[in-house]
């Protein structure tokens, strides 16, 4: 357990921020499966500022067991103040300052990973944030925008400065995007340096990989992402395996249908049934992963997701695909 300003954070699995993800429904899974603290998607400062109707539902967390962290992106500093003044009003318990996204159509406005190539901008905000919300500010960062200007640990120390109560690190830097390894050496660089809590990103794939991040860089937490696709037991699985050294086994063809269908009715509930029926189209292609026969179940996926697919043909189709030997990956 780790405290981020005055919220206590149970354990030290974190689930990572990601667009068009992790929304209300893959939170209530995520904790489900123990998740010591989940992020809501990146959401715009002039959406909110503008009332753009969707950004209520990147906002609902109804019916959800805290503590949630939402997570704003701008590059303006009355803007962004603005905007954490309106989510600290709907609740928020941490605010998260997005200072990591490589998105081009983010950092063209200087915004998200852009902010690293401007920290005087970037302290600016996180100072005018704290002075005006009373919930802990946190933010995310890279290693640097290219491998010429790896600036993490010195970037971190003036967002600390300014305020910020815990950072998030990823490995990579923005060039990188998503693609090869990530540094975890820097983690380390940064949790040396501060003395707020450091929070590791980047290529945590399995519970031992969780582990043994945290053992050499110091993270007091492990941020998991896009292994989490379509695979919420990951974080139950880490859990177990930090308290108790043991791999606890993957989850069986039942348990992934169980899941897939709670999570559709979870994002039925709170976007509609027309939404979700286009939505879980890709969760459908994450949760089958690995299955035997999944590329022939992707297939019959894309005709159609509905309320009646999950109470019957999706039973179907997977002991369909047990019988298929198409392709298996």
């Amino acid at each position: 357990m780790f405290n981020i300003g005055s919220v206590k954070i149970e354990n030290p699995v974190v689930a990572a921020p990601m667009a068009g993800v992790t929304d209300r429904a893959f939170r209530i899974l995520a904790r489900e499966h123990g998740c010591g603290l989940v992020c809501t998607e990146m959401i715009s400062d002039q959406a909110l500022i503008y009332g753009n109707p969707k950004t209520n539902i990147l906002l609902d967390c109804h019916g959800e067991q805290g503590p949630i962290s939402t997570q704003l992106f701008g590059s303006n500093v009355e803007h962004m103040t603005r905007a954490a003044e309106i989510v600290a009003g709907r609740g928020a318990d941490i605010i998260d300052i997005n200072m990591g996204c490589p998105t081009p159509k983010i950092v063209k406005n200087g915004e998200g990973a852009a902010l690293m190539r401007n920290p005087s901008l970037a302290a600016s905000i996180v100072a005018a944030v704290v002075e005006r919300v009373k919930c802990p500010v946190t933010v995310k960062i890279r290693k640097g925008w290219d491998e010429h200007s790896v600036n993490a640990v010195d970037f971190a120390r003036q967002m600390v400065r300014a305020g910020a109560t815990a950072v998030t690190v990823h490995g990579r830097t923005r060039s990188q995007f998503y693609s090869g390894e990530a540094d975890w050496d820097i983690i380390r660089q940064v949790r040396e340096a501060l003395d707020v809590p450091v929070i590791g990103n980047g290529d945590v794939n399995s519970p031992e990989e969780a582990a043994r991040m945290m053992h050499e860089t110091g993270c007091l937490g492990v941020m998991i992402g896009r292994a989490a696709m379509g695979n919420p037991w990951i974080f139950s699985r880490t859990l177990h395996y930090l308290a108790t050294g043991e791999i606890l086994p993957g989850p069986t063809p039942t348990m992934r249908r169980e899941t897939a269908a709670r999570h559709y009715e979870l994002m039925a509930q709170s976007k509609g049934e027309h939404i979700a029926n286009r939505e879980m189209r890709k969760h459908l292609a994450w949760y089958t992963r690995g299955l035997r026969g999944a590329a022939y179940l992707r297939g019959r996926i894309n005709q159609g997701c509905s309320r009646e697919f999950f109470t019957r043909e999706f039973w179907l189709l997977l002991n369909e695909a047990n019988n298929n030997t198409k392709d298996i990956r």
